[in-house]
């Protein structure tokens, strides 16, 4: 689908200090974003923390996204889990009237089989109303896609739309961009090798390090898609230094260290996850202002 090449970001939930969530700094983040040029947004995905929002946090989330974004721009939904029923249900019964498309995680913790997961993306693709992009993490799952799985369900069910693919290797990735329909989407979830993964026929990213810097990354995802490679890979390597900061301490630290440096929210997170130590932080608060001048 034309509305999903490029850049996608997943959106932080920022948090008050009292850790409630904070929906004035998430409609400042909503319009920066978009003020960057990406091209569309991705809620309640790991970024956004969604583990420890309750349903009515998620609920106020959704919706301060939706009135912020003003239709501006394509809208998909985190819908994932570990209980493919559970998953199931939830698309049956959710509102899902003002996105364009589901990112469903491939089940974590429970390591399935290939058998198994080609088994629970079916079962999602069945009960979801909208296109669904699936997505594999090995690094939070426990298990890994293969390429043949993958590609069994974008040949078997035709509202399994794209990956978002995020194993960290160019081989498989390049492998999926190989076998994949004409009009599935291989869309890298690691912002280091978004660019050649685009390069090689990928359609573009959702990424941390875009909502951060959503002018320059977009920038440099639109460059990669237009073969001015030169051109992009100048970006990539103005930013590298930036994408292995953001995960250095793990995410959403890292990036919302970028926002309290912006001005946009605060850096808090939520239990299990803590702020990035004082040394990063520093680091990220210098990069930030240096990319600006």
């Amino acid at each position: 689908m034309q509305a999903f090449i490029g850049t996608g970001v997943a959106l932080v939930t920022p948090f008050k200090k009292d850790f409630s969530v904070d929906t004035d700094a998430l409609k400042k983040i909503v319009d920066y974003v978009i003020d960057g040029g990406v091209e569309y947004l991705v809620v309640l995905g790991t970024t956004g923390e969604p583990a420890t929002l309750s349903e009515n946090e998620k609920e106020i989330v959704i919706a301060t996204i939706v009135e912020a974004n003003k239709g501006r721009l394509p809208l998909v939904l985190g819908v994932g889990g570990n209980d493919t029923y559970k998953v199931a249900e939830e698309l049956k019964t959710r509102d899902l009237s003002k996105f364009q498309a589901i990112l469903s995680v491939s089940p974590y913790y429970n390591k399935p089989t290939q058998e198994g997961i080609y088994q629970h993306f079916k079962v999602i693709a069945e009960a979801s109303p909208l296109p669904v992009i699936v997505y594999n993490v090995p690094g939070r799952t426990a298990s890994n896609m293969l390429p043949e799985t993958v590609l069994r369900l974008a040949k078997d069910f035709k509202n399994i739309i794209g990956i978002k693919e995020a194993a960290g290797d160019i081989v498989q990735a390049m492998k999926l961009i190989q076998g994949k329909p004409k009009d599935f989407l291989v869309i890298s979830g690691d912002d280091m090798v978004a660019l050649p993964i685009v390069l090689a026929g990928g359609s573009g990213v959702i990424s941390v390090i875009g909502e951060g810097y959503p002018k320059e990354f977009s920038h440099m995802i639109r460059l990669g898609l237009e073969r001015k490679v030169d051109e992009a890979y100048a970006l990539q390597y103005k930013l590298m230094d930036s994408i292995d900061m953001i995960f250095e301490q793990g995410n959403p630290g890292g990036i919302k260290e970028i926002f309290k440096s912006l001005g946009l929210s605060e850096n808090t997170v939520r239990l299990p996850l803590v702020n990035v130590n004082a040394n990063l932080a520093d680091r990220l608060d210098s990069f930030t202002k240096q990319l600006s001048k």
